[in-house]
């Protein structure tokens, strides 16, 4: 992924070195999309990723030194809505994406918008005051796949443990309502 001022490239390179000390090994996720073309659009040009293998069927790309690979299926292919409410948020599962610092953040959350991506989950400041406090945003590929990027305010409590139901969650609160098509856990 390419971010202005070279911020990804940076925490790109941060990654692979981490990754050749073997102190971070990437993670492969193959996902499935109903239209190769479309998807490497998305994937290309609105989030911009680097391209790797390719063949007729499937696409590789580095999402910040980690693998993702589009794989063709049906046409009709689009991903199952699941909801969990979250601090407030109709939190779409499953989702994979990135956390990444909250200057990046910013940075792609403006690339989206000004690609016109719309949102599911706008992008927002949740779990205020918390350890686990951080930046979200969700949003869908052209296959309906859900994809979340964040940004941890404190980066080292990215895996903080503690009960965020013992937190109030304030005015939001957790929703038990389900829209049309989505299915809650």
């Amino acid at each position: 992924m390419k971010i202005a001022g070279g911020l990804l490239v940076l925490g790109l390179l941060k990654t692979i070195t981490a990754w050749q000390s073997g102190s971070l090994r990437p993670f492969h996720h193959a996902f499935p999309v109903h239209d190769l073309p479309l998807a490497k659009k998305f994937y290309g040009e609105v989030l911009g990723l680097s391209e790797g293998r390719s063949s007729l069927k499937w696409q590789d790309y580095s999402l910040d030194g980690h693998q993702i690979v589009c794989h063709l299926v049906s046409k009709d292919y689009r991903c199952q809505d699941y909801v969990n409410p979250v601090d407030g948020d109709r939190v779409p599962v499953p989702h994979t994406g990135l956390a990444m610092t909250v200057e990046q953040f910013h940075q792609f959350a403006g690339r989206l918008r000004k690609h016109g991506v719309e949102f599911v989950v706008e992008p927002h400041l949740r779990f205020k005051d918390q350890p686990g406090e951080q930046w979200t945003m969700f949003f869908k590929d052209p296959s309906g796949n859900n994809l979340e990027f964040k940004a941890m305010t404190n980066p080292d409590n990215l895996f903080a443990r503690y009960n965020v139901d013992e937190f109030d969650y304030g005015a939001g609160g957790d929703s038990d309502d389900v829209d049309a098509g989505q299915k809650e856990l």
